[in-house]
């Protein structure tokens, strides 16, 4: 933004704060980054949490990566200029849901360590929990379920991550999930978590 219009923008504050919402829904908020290779569960896994964590009355919101590139970055495409531009803008989205009292669950690949470095600067680190899925890229590329790998192998898609782009594994993820074993046993590990760090005040909510 140009200097000259940001000395003309002052931020309002208004009386309804992050802290009173979040006493308003008996939870915490906080952001849970889910990063891994296409096909390694993100979305499966962010699904099948919220839905558990829906089901208590614990309020939530899923922004998905593919679901963002349908509407607000539809504009971007997929050089790394736009790829940055892409995670800042989803960060910025948690930034206001964070503040509006809600879990967030995002799922995005987000392949490059100084790009989920912006998000927690953006967040703040202790609003930000980064999530790593490990699976093998041999299984991810044998789920394969959008077709992805297919195209990249057949050269329709360029700079695919794994393949022929890179995907920079998280070095200190705050939760480490292994994607090769039950999708019930990774949302347990990631519930204890949330009840540790007083997010939520009950952990037996998966049965």
């Amino acid at each position: 933004m140009n200097n000259q219009f940001k000395k003309n923008i002052i931020f309002q504050k208004y009386e309804v704060t992050r802290i009173k919402r979040e006493k308003n829904n008996i939870h915490k908020s906080i952001v849970i980054w889910f990063t891994g290779l296409s096909g390694s569960g993100k979305s499966t896994i962010a699904n099948i949490l919220e839905n558990v964590l829906f089901k208590n009355s614990i309020h939530t919101y899923v922004l998905d990566g593919d679901n963002i590139r349908c509407g607000l970055c539809s504009d971007l495409n997929f050089s790394l200029e736009d790829r940055n531009e892409n995670i800042r803008r989803i960060a910025e989205v948690s930034k206001l849901m964070l503040d509006a009292g809600l879990i967030v669950l995002v799922a995005v690949i987000s392949p490059y360590r100084k790009q989920r470095f912006m998000v927690a600067n953006i967040l703040g680190k202790n609003n930000f929990l980064e999530v790593f899925v490990d699976t093998p890229i041999k299984i991810c590329e044998e789920r394969d379920p959008k077709g992805l790998y297919k195209k990249s192998r057949q050269k329709k898609i360029i700079d695919f991550t794994g393949i022929n782009s890179l995907y920079e594994e998280p070095e200190k993820p705050d939760i480490y999930l292994d994607g090769t074993v039950s999708f019930k046993k990774n949302i347990k590990k990631i519930i204890k978590v949330l009840y540790q760090k007083n997010i939520i005040c009950f952990s037996n909510i998966l049965k």
